[in-house]
């Protein structure tokens, strides 16, 4: 199931095209494909009940009509909110939708991603290997395969050892000394770094030791234009339109 890691996109929607609709809702990617995006990039977490949904947050409260935290709310109860209202009147009506919801919109528009493994505190190891195993039975064929990240070494380990063919990206607020370490740890062809604070010597370091770079989130199209003028070869942004 193994992608040539290469070959991802430039441009990647963030959360679908976050900056456009509801992030990580189906509306949201359907955004994306609208903006002529290959491929997104959305968050996967375990919810009370064991089932994979996409949600970036460890509550309820900022993206839907919820509160509390995920991890003490069934699949059901989490459906019955709105995912849509915060961003706006338009998308009222928009839920959280589980992994499987997603790889048919997916499937249905022809559109990769990257997946982040996103696990609810202390369910690191189970949600990377839940997530990579139902990758593994339930990517659509059609589609090219999907590529892992997290920030949780852990997740990336688990995700490893339940399907090593299913390429993996550690993702790094600051690509800091001991990257190559990290990168070496979850078994990583690529880093996905904050644009931030990311120098062009460090960039050109992870570059010539053969990884793969993409950085989050890039907003602005200048910066964007100097990323990829320093060889980094992907941007993950909420504005895909803005990206040169």
């Amino acid at each position: 199931m193994a992608i040539a890691e290469s070959s991802l996109p430039l441009i990647i929607g963030h959360r679908g095209a976050c900056g456009h609709a509801p992030e990580n809702t189906l509306a949201s990617f359907r955004a994306a494909a609208d903006l002529g995006v290959a491929w997104v990039e959305f968050d996967v977490k375990l919810s009370g009940d064991d089932e994979l949904i996409i949600l970036h947050d460890n509550t309820l409260d900022r993206t839907t009509t919820g509160q509390g935290l995920v991890a003490e709310h069934t699949l059901a109860e989490i459906q019955r909110l709105d995912a849509g209202l915060f961003f706006g009147e338009a998308f009222r009506g928009e839920k959280v939708p589980s992994l499987d919801e997603t790889l048919a919109t997916l499937r249905d528009l022809s559109m990769g991603a990257v997946v982040e493994i996103k696990p609810c505190p202390g369910r690191e190891a189970e949600t990377g290997r839940r997530v990579a195993r139902h990758l593994a039975a339930h990517w659509p064929v059609s589609l090219p395969p999907p590529l892992l990240c997290s920030f949780k070494p852990e997740s990336l380990v688990a995700a490893m050892a339940a399907v090593p063919d299913l390429e993996r990206a550690l993702l790094l607020d600051v690509v800091a000394d001991n990257w190559l370490q990290g990168a070496e740890q979850v078994g990583a062809r690529a880093i996905h770094c904050g644009h931030r604070q990311l120098s062009e010597s460090r960039g050109g370091e992870v570059l010539a030791a053969g990884y793969n770079l993409r950085c989050f989130t890039v907003n602005d199209g200048i910066r964007a234009k100097t990323l990829l003028d320093w060889g980094v070869q992907g941007i993950i942004t909420d504005y895909p339109e803005r990206v040169p």
